[in-house]
């Protein structure tokens, strides 16, 4: 009884220790990006975050357009990947034959797997010229003759451009959405489904009344860390989106996210506030991303308490 007590407070201190250090690691990152951003903190204010201008020659900076391009492709990436990868969880999990589930439930996790760089170079050699000779000309004249959707998609094809940089977002995170809502899925109590199936209900009313509420905290946080990994994603999106400090209504013009513009311009960043403006971006994405995990655990949250409450 007594070594186990001696073990159990041992245990006890090494969690605690290792909590505190995950505390700490996160305290100490805060510290310094701001100790590092702390000149450009101190020289533009708070007005660095409604200011377009990005000057390294008269150090004027303003972080609105990368705020912006960060948003906006890690919205368009969730809209293409998150009925994408749900679909591709529910064909797995139940439409797919058997023997077929396993080799395409391998192929669709390896691509998480591909290093980042790697969707770049494609994205810019391959998908590119594609999505400029034939996809991006085919939606202008598409959509010029209606309101708002005209400026969303008109300007010259470049071929790169936010809307290229967001499909490869959508790409690269399917992987993450599939895989985890698979899993979730394989949760479900099989007696659950064969009651409904009992009861004479479809299989897409099995899943929308059955799988998908059982499964909706599950899938909502495979959600929630593929825009954790969009938002932070530098390379792929540094290859294909331009790099561009402004902001157009065309979601075929080039732009810039956070992590993109620190990848381009840290090791060239010379004078005493541009290299602070860049480490105040990083700042900036530290908080966006903590604020979406913060609200998904939150969302989380409140949906298990909505759960608990029904049940």
């Amino acid at each position: 009884m007594r070594n186990s007590y001696r073990n159990d407070r041992l245990f006890h201190r090494l969690t605690l220790v290792c909590a505190v250090v995950v505390a700490g690691m996160f305290v100490g990152i805060i510290w310094s990006l701001t100790a590092g951003a702390w000149p450009a903190i101190r020289a533009f204010g708070l007005p660095f975050l409604w200011t377009e201008a990005w000057n390294p020659v008269t150090e004027k900076f303003g972080a609105l357009a990368p705020i912006y391009g960060t948003l906006v492709t890690s919205a368009i990436a969730m809209l293409f990947a998150v009925p994408i990868g749900i679909g591709i969880a529910i064909f797995l999990t139940e439409l797919c034959p058997r023997p077929l589930r396993r080799p395409i439930g391998i192929a669709v996790e390896l691509l998480a797997g591909i290093p980042s760089i790697i969707y770049g170079i494609w994205g810019l050699f391959v998908l590119a010229p594609v999505l400029q000779q034939s996809v991006i000309p085919q939606l202008i004249a598409t959509f010029e003759d209606i309101p708002v959707l005209s400026s969303l998609f008109a300007g010259p094809p470049y071929g790169i451009g936010m809307f290229t940089a967001a499909l490869i977002l959508s790409i690269m995170t399917i992987p993450f959405i599939s895989a985890i809502t698979r899993d979730v899925f394989e949760t479900v109590p099989p007696v659950l489904k064969e009651a409904a199936y009992a009861l004479g209900s479809t299989n897409w009313e099995v899943l929308w009344n059955v799988v998908l509420p059982y499964a909706r905290t599950g899938v909502a946080g495979g959600i929630m860390l593929a825009l954790g990994r969009a938002l932070g994603e530098t390379m792929a999106v540094t290859f294909v989106i331009g790099n561009a400090h402004r902001i157009s209504t065309s979601l075929f013009a080039p732009g810039t996210t956070i992590s993109a513009a620190i990848a381009n311009e840290f090791t060239e960043a010379v004078g005493d506030l541009y290299l602070p403006a860049l480490v105040e971006l990083g700042l900036l994405l530290f908080f966006v991303t903590f604020i979406v995990l913060a609200g998904a655990q939150f969302m989380l949250h409140r949906l298990e308490l909505r759960a608990g409450n029904r049940s």
